[in-house]
């Protein structure tokens, strides 16, 4: 460490130099970092149920769908004025980037029809026939229309169940067909506000828009907000850092040193071809806040150091070489901790781990070598010793008083109350949950307009963006073989009968309904057809464009719209898929019959759930290994590995409380921010524990040398954790939930982090000197 610090502080002029013009040369790719969002980026690529979406994805309807609902605000939908409105958004929307052409869905759309039963015969023809245009509409044909619409089923599905609006349904591609670049989903949620909401929404109509696309753009927009309470946050941990230094340049380059690696974890990103997407916006921050822990430690003792009659140049010396070592495993813990989301197969989760392991791999540099090296440069102040050493000694005596829980008595105290909390928190673990736990999307306010307008079209309508497409693989032909007709009718009817599914569409549903018409639409006959001539009759009408066959009938999807795509409602709907393709006698008699999850929106989410489940305990295995393996090599002694990362389970375990208790389920946006959280929590124990190793050495008593550690690093580890939780607690008042609950969620775990490291650690160390004494402390005393 000497002849680094020698080399490092030697070349000190050269080697800052050196940062600034890279500093600059990162602003300048920084600046040029744009939102990225996508809808393949959001799901496990990998997955079975993925898989039979890429397999599928141009016969069956896709998950990527946006939702228009044109509203009449004055009577119903059946007039001149309102369909004229709906034949235009339906231009409008069929024309947007990305969306695909064939597949738009409204009153107005070709592919819409009805099956009649007239005097001329069985007869299927567009709802809106084509000679019929909006310029020449008559009271009489719009009577047509609605009857037709009525006749053709359509009621529930293109217009509302009370005739209050219609619906455009547009099926979006992630490639652009026209420009072959992948689809910029926050420009096309731009456009769905400035090309369709805002021309026709009057004060007649109304028009509430779903989808991934309308969702996205919301929390893009919602991250204006994110970065102005990032600014309060950056303002209030100023002043506290400030507060706490007395020293407007300590403080300065705490804050700056922080500030300089988010820029150039912005510049790399760019250069490496990587956007900043809406669900990741919290990572800049968490990755500052790093950057402010490590630096308030830094400060800390320059600060200490001068006080006692140091040198500038000599403290920053003498900082450099103490907590390189500590500063550096506690980094790499946390790079080790962040990397493993990359275990995580959903590209944007696995983007964030190189996000996160990138800026905290720059704190290496900006705080633990650039920050002394810039310190080395502080001009003298005389009366600053005085002033800090009089604010020091009264820390240290509050650092003295907590450090009691190092007695013998305390200790047992604390570890007894340590056990309750850590098994109170596991048992409560067991609630938590994977997913949604509320109906909308849990980023958003409930009162958000994305979750209003869900709600709107949910409740009276009998179709979602919530649609769980199972795609029912038979035999060439099969729609017109009774047994695979009946048997897909059967599981028609055992998912209509689930809880939560609001309503079901297949084939052999559309065939009863055909059935009945062809028989003067008499209902007893609204049965499926027996025999192979009457099946090809009422299928006959039903065109592949409907989703619900394909042109040679080897795959016939059943379409469940839910009510929600809360977690345990997917669950139960998976589990009733299952359970039917476990028990039903009649499929496992049928060869070339296979039942395939999940294509539709809830068929991504499932699959997404699915993945963070099986990959959430695997990850946390290996950031514990990371951390064990890096405590044993900096230590050498299995007693650190316990007292460094028994404080880290209980806060982890209690942070899954929390979050339970608050109703924050377990997902794409959620997961990685209690792992970056849990990574800042290392920096505690290994800052203390690596002070307190030193006084041990020198063959003090644990309970001296936890003392000396906590009175050199405990006000720094004390004040960061204030600091940070206050700064991002501002955030519970953003107008983004995510943010919101992720700054209370931060909040606590900070907390959490800090106080489990003061009291349990020297808790665990006690009691473990007490049975197995340590070698190394006898030695130094004979």
């Amino acid at each position: 460490m000497k002849f680094v610090e020698l080399a490092v502080f030697k070349l000190r002029l050269v080697i800052l130099l050196g940062l600034a013009a890279f500093t600059v040369v990162m602003g300048v790719y920084a600046t040029q970092l744009r939102m990225d969002a996508g809808f393949f980026k959001q799901v496990p690529t990998e997955h079975p149920y993925i898989q039979t979406f890429f397999e599928y994805q141009d016969e069956v309807p896709g998950a990527n769908l946006v939702l228009v609902a044109v509203r009449s605000t004055k009577g119903d939908i059946w007039q001149n004025d309102f369909l004229t409105t709906l034949h235009a958004v339906t231009e409008e929307i069929t024309f947007l980037p990305g969306v695909r052409r064939t597949k738009v869905r409204s009153l107005w759309s070709a592919t819409t029809r009805v099956t009649e039963n007239t005097e001329y015969g069985i007869e299927s023809q567009q709802v809106i026939p084509s000679r019929i245009t909006p310029d020449t509409l008559t009271q009489d044909q719009i009577e047509g229309i609605r009857d037709r619409a009525m006749n053709g089923g359509h009621q529930g599905t293109l217009f509302a169940n009370d005739n209050s609006g219609a619906l455009v349904i547009a099926e979006l591609q992630e490639i652009d067909p026209l420009t072959r670049q992948r689809l910029d989903y926050l420009d096309l949620a731009a456009r769905l506000e400035a090309q369709v909401r805002e021309p026709f929404q009057s004060d007649n109509v109304r028009i509430e828009i779903i989808g991934f696309a309308k969702f996205v753009g919301d929390l893009a927009d919602g991250a204006s907000d994110v970065f102005l309470y990032f600014g309060y946050a950056f303002v209030l941990t100023g002043l506290a850092v400030y507060a706490y230094i007395r020293s407007t340049w300590l403080a300065f380059l705490a804050i700056f040193c922080s500030l300089i690696s988010v820029v150039w974890q912005f510049g790399l990103l760019n250069i490496m071809g990587f956007g900043l997407d809406p669900l990741a916006v919290l990572v800049p921050f968490l990755v500052y806040a790093i950057g402010v822990s490590h630096g308030v430690q830094q400060i800390n003792l320059i600060a200490s150091e001068v006080s006692d009659g140091s040198s500038s140049m000599d403290a920053a010396k003498l900082t450099f070489s103490r907590l390189l070592v500590p500063g550096s495993m506690a980094l790499m813990t946390d790079l080790v901790g962040f990397f493993t989301l990359y275990l995580i197969p959903i590209d944007v989760i696995r983007e964030l781990a190189i996000m996160a392991s990138l800026g905290v791999a720059l704190k290496i540099i900006t705080n633990l070598i650039m920050l002394p090296l810039l310190a080395s440069y502080l001009p003298a102040d005389p009366t600053y010793a005085f002033t800090y050493r009089r604010v020091r000694v009264r820390r240290e005596a509050a650092m003295r008083f907590l450090a009691r829980v190092a007695k013998p008595r305390n200790a047992t105290l604390v570890l007894a109350g340590f056990s309750i909390l850590l098994t109170m928190a596991i048992y409560q673990t067991r609630e938590r949950h994977i997913g949604d736990l509320v109906p909308g999307f849990s980023e958003l306010w409930p009162a958000s307009r994305y979750n209003v307008d869900t709600a709107s079209v949910v409740g009276d309508f009998s179709i979602s963006v919530d649609a769980l497409v199972i795609v029912v693989e038979t035999p060439v032909d099969g729609c017109v073989d009774y047994a695979t007709m009946r048997l897909v009718d059967r599981f028609s009817s055992h998912m209509d009968n689930v809880p939560g599914v609001t309503s079901v569409q297949s084939l052999p549903v559309s065939a009863r309904s055909i059935s009945a018409i062809w028989r003067e639409g008499n209902l007893k006959w609204q049965d499926l057809p027996r025999t192979q001539s009457d099946l090809i009759r009422t299928t006959s009408h039903i065109e592949p464009s409907s989703g619900l066959l394909n042109e040679t009938c080897t795959i016939l999807p059943v379409i469940v719209y839910m009510d929600d795509h809360i977690a345990t409602t997917i669950d139960r709907v998976v589990a009733a898929v299952e359970d039917f393709t476990a028990h039903d006698t009649d499929l496992a008699k049928q060869d070339g019959i296979n039942i395939r999850l999940g294509m539709g929106g809830v068929g991504v989410m499932a699959a997404t759930n699915e993945v963070i489940e099986t990959s959430e305990l695997p990850m946390l295995l290996w950031v514990y290994i990371a951390i064990i393996v890096l405590v044993l090599i900096a230590y050498r002694d299995w007693r650190a590995v316990i007292c460094c990362c028994m404080p880290l389970l209980l806060a982890t375990f209690l942070g899954y409380w929390f979050m339970t208790w608050l109703g924050i389920g377990l997902k794409v946006s959620t997961l990685p921010v209690l792992v970056l959280a849990t990574g800042i929590g290392v920096d505690y124990a290994f800052y203390i524990y690596s002070r307190m190793n030193i006084f041990l050495e020198q063959g003090k008593p644990l309970q001296e040398a936890y003392t000396l550690a906590l009175e050199q690093i405990g006000v720094a580890v004390v004040f960061t954790a204030l600091t940070l939780a206050g700064g991002v607690a501002t955030w519970a008042s953003s107008s983004l939930k995510l943010q919101a609950d992720m700054g209370i969620l931060l909040a606590f775990m900070f907390m959490a982090n800090m106080i489990s490291a003061i009291f349990a650690l020297p808790a665990f160390a006690v009691t473990l000197d007490r049975f197995v004494p340590r070698a190394y402390v006898a030695k130094s005393a004979d």
